[in-house]
């Protein structure tokens, strides 16, 4: 507690010259002496509209920088999957407590300097695998770009090189596998043990590691978590998969009710709210994330951290959950139980209707392994009532109709 008030004083006092944050605290009685219960009691939330608000205002990088631009060595960019992008600046300073955060990761992945890491994506302005790319060569792994590659022909690197770690996306892991398998490429001769996936929370869904262990024989799953904005932020329990442990020498972490923004009891479902412990060139003070987790209970974990632990890792978007004939209805929730049919290749989900009548409809696009579509159609549209007790609707699309997707998925359509 004393490391982490000393740390956010620290913060605070670097945000003299940081014109968004010394507007945002104004009349809150915050400054470099604020204790964290002050801090916690005093400071009022930061969300994503307040950032994009404030760079449309002070183009094109905000008023969010507590130096001059010119210290600032790096750009990213967010993916905009759920709206206005956002540009993201750092200092040599920031950027290395990046690569420091993801040496947690690999920590917990058993990654070795001996190791050989293949990154499955495009080297974009989006931060994705940047920092785990340079914290793999801090480490003294092999480093192996993937970007601008089609997907058998990386399956192809992965083998040549003989790969160890593949850090890509939990539904890029999979369709790598589908492609392996379509092209006759046995991933029980790769040397793949390790897949560090991100992006997306399928990585601590049961149903979807087991479908990537079961496509990449001999690979162990690690699931990891973070955004652009935020930077890399927690690490897969040692001992429990589907347990994310949140660095919390780097964020003080809160799980509040997003509707009255009070703090949640240990182990409620509520949103995420991250503060940096060394992004000070870039801060953000209570950064409502917009991720439902079930709130740590505080307790030392099995696997001997007292680093906050998330149960189930991310398990959704605030503003993902659809209420369907008075049923709340998450992402996650279909992923599960999709990802339990090795025949279903690829899949999306329609919303339709107005609040009062709607209607969710799952396109399912059967493998090239399918023998019967129909019986297919069947089990899955029973499952998914099971799951969710209340009936969806099932349609078989033509094979290789569906999106692929590289960085994060886009499956959900939503028709109001």
């Amino acid at each position: 507690m004393g490391n982490t008030q000393t740390k956010l004083q620290k913060v605070l006092r670097a945000l003299v010259a940081n014109t968004f944050y010394t507007r945002k605290l104004s009349g809150c009685g915050i400054d470099a002496t604020t204790t964290l219960d002050e801090f916690v009691a005093r400071a009022p939330f930061t969300t994503k509209a307040d950032l994009i608000a404030d760079q449309a205002a002070h183009s094109p990088y905000g008023s969010n920088l507590s130096y001059p631009v010119e210290r600032y060595i790096c750009y990213s960019q967010t993916s905009a999957t759920t709206g206005t992008p956002m540009r993201w600046l750092d200092t040599a300073e920031s950027w290395a407590w990046m690569l420091g955060n993801w040496q947690y990761v690999y920590d917990a992945a058993d990654v070795a300097d001996d190791d050989r890491c293949f990154f499955a994506f495009s080297f974009g302005p989006f931060l994705g695998f940047w920092t785990a790319f340079e914290a793999a060569k801090a480490r003294g792994c092999l480093c192996i770009p993937g970007g601008g590659m089609r997907s058998l022909a990386r399956l192809q690197s992965i083998i040549d090189n003989r790969v160890t770690v593949l850090c890509c996306t939990p539904t890029y892991a999979i369709h790598l596998g589908q492609v392996a398998a379509a092209e006759n490429v046995d991933l029980s001769t790769a040397n793949v043990r390790s897949i560090i996936v991100a992006g997306e929370p399928g990585g601590s869904i049961p149903a979807t590691r087991d479908r990537v262990h079961a496509l990449w024989p001999g690979a162990k799953l690690y699931d990891h978590y973070g955004m652009t904005e935020i930077g890399p932020v927690s690490y897969q329990c040692p001992d429990q998969a589907g347990r994310l442990h949140i660095i919390a020498d780097a964020y003080l972490a809160e799980v509040i009710e997003p509707e009255s923004g009070q703090a949640t009891a240990a182990g409620d479902t509520g949103e995420l709210v991250l503060t940096t412990l060394g992004r000070e060139a870039c801060p953000l003070l209570r950064y409502r994330t917009g991720d439902l987790v079930r709130a740590p209970d505080g307790s030392t974990c099995a696997c001997g951290t007292e680093d906050p632990a998330l149960d189930g890792g991310i398990l959704s978007r605030v503003d993902d959950m659809v209420i369907v004939r008075g049923v709340n209805v998450y992402p996650g929730a279909i992923e599960s139980v999709v990802r339990q049919f090795a025949e279903v290749a690829e899949y999306r989900v329609t919303v339709s209707g107005d609040s009062a009548l709607r209607e969710l409809c799952v396109e399912a696009e059967p493998g090239t392994d399918c023998r019967d579509p129909s019986d297919l159609q069947k089990r899955l549209g029973e499952a998914l009532a099971t799951s969710l007790n209340m009936r969806v609707d099932v349609r078989l699309v033509p094979v290789d109709s569906l999106p692929r997707f590289e960085l994060k998925s886009k499956r959900w359509v939503i028709c109001d």
